[in-house]
């Protein structure tokens, strides 16, 4: 088994034995997006969640296991989704993003959820019924899949979002080259992720819990940015957003303390991790009849 396949198997092992965790906040042991292991002794799942960006009213309308404590942004509200629109969520967890995206796009929309493991979407299939007695809507479905290799045709997609998941790819460049496959001509991004202010020592990447704690994994945001141009994206803005990182820095989250161990003295880890908000779009081409 080569590297790159045993850093995915770790991921899908840690992010497994989140999906099985009982726990509403989740964490209790290996890692996860929202600081490795101990999200449940620092900061409450809705906490954070409410840090950065979600509202009360949406985290009480969710199934009561959909929020994991795995967002580092809210990238539905970002999306401006539309009535009628197909959304799809790369690395959809147990459909916290979709489940609030559903409504958004309304029964002429489709909200679709994409995960590599199996046990989350087992986990968001379960939280379906929830869903439609709650809306009254039947426009979502999730499919286990990679991100570099999307169970979705060609220009099939007018909008896709994702929630601190595209850090946790060995080949984003693939990612990226899918996104641009899939979406609609006139499509847009609208992602939140973890990415580097500057580059960290190489004793952060060799902490492996820290690959499901979307710390390792992160790139440059030049980099991120090059890798859109590279698949044809247009319109790119790149936003850094500190809210995600600054609430588990001042929980004492296990991760970060580790990061900020690892830096020169006098820096913490926000000073070189960063969530970030990605807007897209996918060239028109008045071909294809959208402009």
């Amino acid at each position: 088994m080569n590297t790159n396949e045993q850093l995915r198997q770790q991921i899908r092992n840690d992010y497994a034995g989140i999906a099985s965790a009982t726990s509403e906040s989740v964490a209790t042991t290996g890692s996860c997006c929202a600081g490795a292991c101990g999200v449940t002794e620092t900061i409450d799942a809705n906490e954070l969640a409410e840090k950065i960006g979600y509202t009360k009213d949406e985290l009480e309308a969710l199934p009561a296991d959909a929020n994991m404590g795995l967002s580092c942004g809210n990238p539905t509200i970002i999306a401006n989704l539309k009535e009628g629109e197909t959304i799809l969520d790369l690395g959809s967890g147990g459909g916290f993003d979709i489940f609030l995206a559903g409504p958004k796009v309304g029964k002429t929309g489709k909200a679709i959820g994409i995960d590599m493991t199996p046990q989350m979407i087992d986990k968001a299939r379960a939280n379906i019924d929830h869903y439609t007695k709650t809306t009254g809507l039947t426009n979502v479905e999730f499919r286990l899949g990679e991100i570099e290799h999307l169970p979705v045709p060609d220009a099939s997609v007018d909008v896709i979002i994702s929630n601190c998941v595209l850090n946790l790819s060995m080949d984003k460049q693939q990612v990226w080259n899918e996104i641009s496959r899939v979406l609609k001509p006139g499509g847009r991004v609208a992602i939140s992720d973890i990415a580097l202010l500057s580059e960290v020592p190489s004793e952060i990447k060799e902490i492996l819990e820290a690959w499901a704690g979307c710390v390792a994994g992160a790139i440059p945001i030049e980099d991120m940015r090059q890798q859109m141009v590279n698949a044809g994206m247009d319109n790119l803005t790149l936003t850094p957003k500190p809210h995600y990182v600054d609430a588990l820095t001042a929980a004492n989250d296990p991760l970060y303390a580790k990061v900020t161990a690892l830096l020169p003295e006098g820096q913490t880890a926000a000073d070189v991790i960063t969530s970030v908000d990605i807007l897209a779009t996918k060239p028109c081409g008045c071909a294809s009849g959208c402009c």
